[in-house]
């Protein structure tokens, strides 16, 4: 299975020092392996804020697989790869 075509979740929200690094890893991998990822703000679903509150950023396929912070690029390319 390639990667391309494949979106990633980013759980996070403004204002979060943690996220904006992990938006900047995600960067390369994007234009790298023709990933796309999509950038959730927690703030805006109380559900997700009870789930991801103090996790975030995390990071997830949509078969469902999590990364919390700290992942690498690797990491996420593994998720990609999931």
């Amino acid at each position: 299975m390639t990667a391309h075509g494949l979106t990633l979740m980013l759980y996070g929200t403004p204002g979060c020092h943690l996220c904006d690094v992990a938006e900047a890893l995600l960067a390369p991998l994007s234009g790298a392996r023709g990933v796309t990822w999509q950038y959730i703000d927690i703030a805006l679903d109380d559900a997700l804020v009870t789930r991801y509150g103090e996790l975030i950023p995390v990071l997830c396929n949509s078969a469902g697989d999590e990364l919390r912070w700290p992942f690498s690029l690797l990491d996420a390319l593994k998720l990609v790869q999931r």
